[in-house]
């Protein structure tokens, strides 16, 4: 091996190397088409190929839900953490703690096509796994 080799065509690939970010693009599992993510936002996270639709957290869906992506949070009361004691493989609050919200539901305040009011809706993000 020469010194071109070894020496310097390391330090040219290092000086021409983009970093290029990993989400960039995304492959449509049903069609297998590859989807640009600026494409694939403008079309609401909708494959434009097959139709088929990818899956999106909650945050995401509430901005899509309401107006100008525009929404209050709207506390719950807080309940017991293990009001009947449950017992299992593990404990009860563990398990709630999966959820990834807290509780599975979420209250909101915001407006829908013009009109105010409060509306709800189910916190399933993906985050959410179960054991």
């Amino acid at each position: 091996m020469s010194w071109l080799t070894n020496y310097v065509l390391p330090k040219i690939r290092a000086l021409t190397r983009k970093d290029v970010p990993d989400n960039l693009w995304r492959k449509c599992p049903s069609c297998e088409q590859m989807l640009f993510h600026r494409e694939l936002a403008q079309h609401l996270d909708v494959c434009h190929h097959c139709g088929h639709h990818f899956r999106i957290g909650s945050a995401a869906r509430f901005k899509m839900l309401f107006d100008d992506g525009v929404f209050e949070k709207i506390e719950a009361p807080k309940v017991a953490p293990d009001p009947l004691r449950f017992r299992d493989s593990k404990r009860y609050t563990e398990r709630r703690e999966l959820g990834g919200c807290g509780g599975v539901r979420l209250r909101l305040h915001g407006r829908l096509d013009g009109r105010g009011g409060r509306r709800g809706a189910d916190c399933r993000g993906t985050s959410r796994r179960r054991a």
